[in-house]
């Protein structure tokens, strides 16, 4: 039976984060470590969102936007501005560095955002490879079409089609609009998923949900309808044997990877990102 995950939500100044996973109850979806609902937020002119640099280890960033801009820099000098229905896949591994800021030109606006970050967990035999980026654009990524739905496969593989993001295990993550009366079967019920609930309303088994609800899923629910217009995203994957361990914004199999992490970063021992290494955020 499905059931609702309450996020923690955290007012940042000036606009809302939904942090549903990791949860007391389900700390993994598949792969899928970290699920943040940032906004949706409207802000006025000089204000938005401005991350400073951090580290990450053992774990891939996934970014997609309902609305809004973002301007992403890391450490291997990648620089990329990504827009709704972009891809920013970010490969930590053995350690990378980035910051999420905007543009001069959005910044000196009033503009909206609304999207996702989510991490997926690398499995413990790519927790260390080397740190990427990959950028994809909305065009390039797999379109399915339905009777009343349309769906964009972002990440892994579903309903016959592939994302070309590189992923280290089965995965999937789609972004569906759907009609008031059109239904989806679950793309595979071998394997865990949930569905984040963006706009509308869904009946699952015979039960109404809502805008905002985050419904894990299990192999008895075998299909979804739309009781309205409705926007929603499915994620899921193999599940994992081994559950890593999760400290501020690391990810490892040992505890004593993070603890090496965390020195790395205090000793200043991480990489800089180009053109933006003159402030960071602390260890907390």
């Amino acid at each position: 039976m499905a059931k609702v995950l309450k996020g923690d939500d955290k007012d940042l100044g000036g606009f809302s984060v939904s942090r549903v996973l990791p949860h007391f109850e389900k700390k993994m979806v598949g792969p899928f470590i970290f699920f943040d609902n940032i906004g949706p937020a409207k802000f006025p002119a000089g204000k938005g969102i401005n991350v400073r640099p951090h580290p990450h280890i053992g774990l891939a960033t996934v970014t997609y936007l309902f609305a809004g801009s973002m301007l992403h820099r890391d450490s291997l000098g990648s620089v990329q501005e990504i827009f709704p229905g972009d891809v920013n896949w970010m490969i930590a591994g053995n350690g990378i560095v980035h910051s999420e800021r905007e543009t001069h030109e959005v910044r000196a606006t009033e503009h909206p955002l609304h999207g996702l970050q989510l991490w997926v967990a690398l499995p413990p035999d790519h927790e260390r490879i080397d740190p990427d980026f990959l950028h994809v654009n909305k065009n390039d990524l797999p379109c399915i079409y339905r009777p009343g739905l349309m769906m964009r496969l972002i990440v892994g593989a579903a309903y016959g089609r592939s994302s070309p993001v590189r992923t280290f295990s089965p995965m999937f993550y789609l972004d569906v609009l759907a009609d008031k009366g059109s239904q989806l079967e679950h793309p595979a019920r071998d394997q865990e998923a949930a569905i984040c609930i963006i706009s509308g309303a869904l009946e699952i088994s015979g039960k109404r949900y809502e805008k905002g609800d985050f419904v894990l899923l299990d192999s008895d629910d075998t299909s979804f309808t739309a009781l309205e217009n409705c926007r929603y995203v499915i994620i899921g994957g193999k599940r994992f044997e081994r559950i890593p361990h999760i400290h501020w914004n690391f990810v490892a199999y040992e505890r004593a990877t993070i603890d090496e992490a965390r020195q790395r970063w205090d000793a200043g021992e991480f990489p800089a990102i180009p053109g933006d290494d003159e402030e960071h955020i602390p260890l907390p």
